[in-house]
């Protein structure tokens, strides 16, 4: 681990390329099924095969989600774009090849803007994936030395995100693809899942002098697959790449492998540059024309982004932080909009999604849309709170059972009889009770503890059950401490 002082040495420089799946029904270039998790090879074709003779056919799909996405990430849309052969060779490679796009990508000169920062996307490009290989010893595979291959994943259409190179901190990085997470997945176009594989990260990294003009050589590290991860690989290479020029060596440029449990990278491949893979036109498709119409048309579908929903939330009364805490999570998010349309507070309502529903969320490793709470079920406890009919603690105390049963609040309280007691010679009585049976609390209040008020409104509390309406509650403890 380097210190402190000689990282402040040297100033770090972070580009990310993130590949994105679309979330399509069918394939980039075929018509198999675009889906995650079934049996190997049961998602193929000829084309994803890459028999001889058979052709590519562009899923126009894939470029509406590329034109959809590109506008969300604040990028222009050329009026022309092309498909290119990258030449490489991988065993889940069928054709020896991969489709993708060079030199005249479907979107360009982008940014995301992270804690007040732009960050600058130089490109984004459609592509389709490779296959998979699984290794022995891996999926329960067991035996002698051997990897087998899963094309299910082949031909998948990929969005490639390319920033440029403007994060100077692991955590600024970590930040951005958060942000971009969040953005292709309100944008509708993935689901942002990095468990899964539909959303990949691989990170370009170098270091130079502070003050230095000059960047340093660049290393990419690749399997990075959570945005803990991302964090962590990137600490590791900054200290590595200091402690190698510290001693007198070279960073070279070279892909390595991030181990998340050996917590270290380690060198693959040198770094091939473009002419490395010998792009040239794809001679099987025309290039595209995308015509003004077609991408006013896209824009028109544009939901709602992470961003004018902070905005909204917090004209609504919402704190900064609590915005950023509802619309990390998209289903969350939409939920809450659903409870916000009935005519629920949004600070009663925000209250109980961050509180008690997302401990419990946690807990049972789960969305809320997997839950028995409806929006009409939260918004009607809301309304019996903001009545009075009940006190804020009680509903705390029924929420879990209308997440779990689906039970709606207002039958809760019926069948139990959490109704609040509202009625002021009642509670006046209590309080007076409560008061008498405490005369050395009494005391000590009137010597300067007054931060005993609490104590006897708890104790009223306790003893209705938590049913006493709190407002009358306060009004008569202090009257009867005077």
């Amino acid at each position: 681990m380097v210190d402190q002082e000689l990282r402040d040495k040297y100033e770090v420089v972070i580009g990310l390329e993130v590949h994105a799946q679309l979330k399509t029904k069918t394939k980039i270039f075929a018509p198999d099924k675009n889906e995650f998790g079934q049996e190997p090879n049961s998602l193929t074709s000829p084309i994803t095969l890459g028999m001889p003779g058979v052709l590519p056919v562009l899923n126009k799909e894939v470029v509406n989600m590329g034109i959809l996405a590109g506008l969300a990430l604040n990028c222009e849309i050329p009026a022309r774009c092309k498909f290119d052969r990258k030449q490489y060779f991988y065993p889940d490679l069928p054709k020896g090849y991969q489709i993708s796009q060079y030199d005249e990508p479907i979107c360009i000169n982008g940014h995301i803007d992270i804690n007040g920062k732009r960050i600058g996307i130089t490109r984004a490009h459609l592509e389709e994936d490779a296959g998979k290989l699984v290794h022995a010893g891996a999926n329960g595979l067991a035996g002698s030395i051997y990897s087998l291959v899963d094309l299910n994943r082949a031909g998948t259409p990929l969005l490639e995100i390319v920033s440029e190179p403007d994060m100077r901190s692991p955590q600024e990085a970590r930040a951005y693809m958060e942000e971009l997470r969040d953005i292709v997945r309100y944008a509708g176009v993935c689901d942002g899942n990095l468990e899964e594989g539909s959303m990949r990260c691989d990170a370009n990294i170098s270091i130079m002098p502070k003050g230095s003009k000059e960047f340093g050589t660049r290393a990419e590290i690749k399997n990075i697959n959570s945005f803990s991860a991302l964090e962590r690989a990137l600490e590791y290479e900054i200290d590595r790449q200091i402690e190698l020029v510290e001693d007198g060596g070279e960073v070279v440029q070279e892909t390595r492998l991030w181990n998340d449990d050996t917590r270290e990278t380690k060198s693959m491949r040198s770094k091939e540059d473009a002419n490395d893979y010998r792009y040239f036109p794809e001679p099987d498709l025309m290039p595209l024309e995308i015509s003004r119409e077609w991408v006013e048309k896209v824009r028109s579908t544009m939901p709602e982004l992470p961003n004018q929903k902070r905005q909204r939330y917090q004209e609504l009364g919402l704190s900064e932080y609590d915005a950023n805490v509802v619309v990390s999570q998209m289903e969350q998010a939409l939920f809450f909009d659903k409870v916000l349309e009935l005519g629920a507070n949004p600070k009663t309502a925000v209250n109980f999604l961050t509180g008690e529903i997302t401990a419990y969320l946690k807990e049972n490793h789960c969305e809320i849309n997997n839950t028995k709470l409806t929006p009409e079920n939260l918004a009607e406890l809301i309304s019996l709170i903001e009545k009075g009919t009940i006190s804020n603690n009680i509903g705390k105390q029924i929420i879990i059972e209308m997440v779990t049963d689906g039970t709606k609040a207002s039958v809760i309280v019926d069948k139990k009889g959490l109704s609040q007691i509202s009625d002021e010679g009642a509670i006046k009585d209590m309080v007076r009770k409560i008061i008498d049976s405490h005369p050395n609390e009494v005391e000590a209040y009137k010597n300067g503890k007054t931060n005993l008020l609490g104590f006897f409104v708890g104790q009223v509390m306790k003893e209705t059950k938590g049913r006493a309406n709190p407002q009358t509650v306060n009004k008569f403890v202090r009257e009867f401490l005077k």
